[in-house]
């Protein structure tokens, strides 16, 4: 056993959490570095569990000498990338018309975050890729818009990897500072798996929403029938 393992203690794996915290702490434990490069590529593509989650809890593992700070940044920061670059190379082929119809069919999400974030997008542009990934849902869409609008590829990497850098650093600092409170991390950690579930639940429970108001609104074609028809 090494002299860094003894000093350290236990592997802090996700033996002693529930759910969600145990789940990213046994990825991290097992993958290192890399599997956070592996989640943050997923949160990007598809939001299985957001980076809020996942960098805290490896900052925490930094702390405690059992992954490298400047490997899980930069696999981090990569996996971000390469998860936005995804939906750059899908808004450029597509277009963000077919790209929406696409998003249209994924659980949670609408057409309509779609045509938002390019909205935001054509007032914003060059910020709006920066900033973008600073918010929760909008840190994938923005990426469809820019594809679609052709932003330079040099341009749409540098400020990605620039504003993702930027809010993982920020976010592994967190973890980082938590110093050496792992016993708390396990205590507590139901506590963080009732607040993701929750949100989960809420957007859930919204999307079906959407879905049913939608549903149930009548089409334009439809509305200028009846109009027609009581105008006959």
């Amino acid at each position: 056993m090494s002299a860094l393992a003894l000093q350290a203690g236990p592997t802090p794996t996700g033996d002693g959490a529930p759910g969600v915290t145990g789940f990213v702490l046994d990825v991290v434990a097992t993958l290192g570095a890399p599997g956070v490069g592996v989640l943050s590529f997923l949160e990007v593509v598809f939001p299985p569990i957001p980076s809020e989650v996942v960098l805290p809890l490896a900052g925490y593992q930094v702390q405690q000498g059992r992954i490298g700070l400047v490997a899980v940044l930069a696999l981090a920061t990569a996996g971000s990338y390469l998860g936005s670059l995804v939906l750059y190379g899908v808004g450029r082929a597509l277009g963000l018309a077919r790209a929406a119809r696409i998003v249209d069919r994924v659980p949670l999400m609408e057409a309509d975050d779609v045509h938002r974030a390019g909205d935001w997008f054509s007032r914003h542009d060059t910020a709006a890729v920066f900033t973008g990934r600073f918010v929760p849902g909008v840190r994938s869409l923005v990426s469809l818009p820019a594809g679609a609008a052709r932003m330079p590829l040099v341009r749409f990497s540098v400020l990605t990897l620039l504003g993702s850098g930027l809010w993982n650093g920020l976010l592994v600092g967190l973890g980082v500072a938590l110093g050496t409170q792992y016993a708390v991390v396990e205590r507590y950690g139901h506590h963080l798996d009732h607040a993701v579930y929750a949100v989960l639940g809420g957007l859930l429970a919204w999307a079906v929403a959407r879905r049913v108001r939608r549903a149930r609104a009548p089409r334009p074609d439809a509305r200028a029938d009846r109009q027609d028809a009581r105008a006959d």
